[in-house]
């Protein structure tokens, strides 16, 4: 009897010290302050908004062409406030989805609807906006857009239309480029070079899978030096002859010897393959080459410490995941969740054998597993958030990084919507505001 009551209490105490972690903590918690800028009337702002890191990339590019004259700032590290501290400011930033801030902008967005328009706080500050988005969405640009809106709202001075950036064409970078010049008499220095890249191997991972062909694609340098890069972040490829570039995420580390990709011949309506997908899983025979650059994605590496991680995927996905659990075993962190979603068990399930072998090496804490195939029901990943909402808040709760890589349509937004009923208001922003929700999806 003492024993059931025993048990008992210890059930109710884990629940009360969840409840604290995820909701109450968060609310009552000081959020971080911003940095402290010195002489900040005397420099131009460059603060970006990023999600897979192109715009911290041109962020980075353009603060380099201003030299000491300009401050970079991530947006979740300064407050519209402190805006005014500024005479210039150039705004970089990327839409997540419909319309919606990034992850990182999402606190800066808050602060955002919470000043009156009539407030009028900016006069006197001149701003420019660099807005990365893709036309396919009704909302074109939304966060870009809506920042507009605000500042003019706030009495800052545009100093020219908003520069609109549809999946990085280059001409409407060049329009940036132009405006800098125009305006600043900045000029940004030349892009990373290509390198050439033999392809060695090209495996079909899923030769009886029930969705499209899945493609292990191996590549070595042409001069035998591997460059250095890091989990989480992305191959730029030259697709052929046809002067442009797909991107993919990196399935390896540099330790590995190689680069590694996941990629899914894609096909049009008409049967037209893709144009990456068609010339890299088809058309580019192996033993030849393509150009190819590593561009860095720091918000989704994997942490320098060894904090709890959940990996959360579907599809092509899991080559990202892969690679930062490479990365975190290789640094001895093995306190790790993965929760992955295909068709089916036996036909779709890529790296199989490696995932299942470190989970019983222990290098994998957790392994939860969804075939939307297999069963009357259709189960994907979200449904698994939902079986362990307890062990989430958990994990949430000890400080984990979730990190989502794959669909962007269907699978990422429901995970996102999962997260934010089992987390709470308070404990999903606490999540996001100590970048704790980190995601590379398409």
């Amino acid at each position: 009897m003492l024993a059931d009551s025993a048990i008992a209490l210890a059930a109710v105490a884990v629940w009360f010290i969840l409840l604290w972690y995820c909701w109450i903590r968060p609310s009552r918690r000081h959020r971080k302050p911003a940095i402290q800028i010195a002489s900040a009337a005397d420099t131009t702002a460059i603060v970006y908004a990023s999600q897979t890191g192109t715009a911290l990339h041109l962020a980075q590019r353009t603060a380099d062409g201003f030299g000491q004259q300009a401050t970079l700032l991530a947006i979740d590290a300064i407050t519209p406030a402190q805006l005014s501290e500024f005479r210039r400011a150039l705004f970089i930033v990327s839409t997540y989805g419909e319309g919606d801030p990034p992850d990182m902008a999402q606190q800066f967005y808050r602060a955002m609807s919470a000043h009156r328009q009539e407030e009028r706080k900016l006069e006197g500050l001149e701003a420019g906006i660099l807005a990365l988005g893709d036309d396919d969405y009704q909302h074109y640009c939304g966060f870009g857009v809506a920042l507009e809106t605000w500042l003019r709202q706030q009495g800052a001075a545009l100093l020219f239309n908003t520069v609109k950036v549809n999946r990085c064409n280059a001409a409407d970078l060049h329009l940036w480029e132009t405006r800098l010049a125009d305006h600043f008499q900045v000029v940004l220095g030349d892009e990373a070079p290509f390198h050439a890249w033999t392809l060695v191997e090209r495996t079909l991972l899923n030769p009886a899978g029930l969705g499209r062909p899945c493609f292990e694609l191996t590549w070595k340098p042409a001069n035998d030096q591997i460059p250095p890069w890091s989990a989480g972040d992305i191959a730029q490829l030259r697709i052929g002859d046809a002067g442009e570039t797909r991107e993919y995420s990196i399935a390896s580390v540099p330790a590995e010897g190689h680069l590694r990709l996941l990629v899914r011949q894609h096909q049009a309506p008409d049967g037209t393959p893709g144009l990456g997908s068609g010339w890299l899983c088809a058309q580019l025979p192996v033993g030849h080459q393509a150009k190819i650059r590593i561009r860095p994605n720091p918000l989704f590496h994997a942490p320098d410490d060894d904090r709890p991680a959940v990996f959360i995927g579907n599809g092509t996905g899991i080559a990202g995941l892969r690679s930062l659990l490479q990365e975190r075993i290789n640094r001895g962190h093995y306190d790790n969740w993965l929760i992955f979603g295909e068709r089916s068990r036996n036909t779709d399930f890529h790296w199989a054998g490696l995932l299942e072998s470190w989970q019983q090496d222990g290098y994998l804490q957790r392994m939860d597993l969804a075939f939307s195939r297999e069963q009357a029901g259709k189960r994907y990943v979200h449904h698994l958030l939902q079986d362990s909402a307890e062990a989430v808040a958990n994990w949430a709760a000890r400080g984990a990084v979730f990190y989502v890589c794959g669909s962007k349509d269907g699978m990422a937004q429901d995970v996102d919507r999962a997260l934010r009923e089992l987390l709470g208001k308070h404990g999903y922003e606490d999540l996001v505001d100590r970048r704790g929700y980190r995601r590379d999806v398409y």
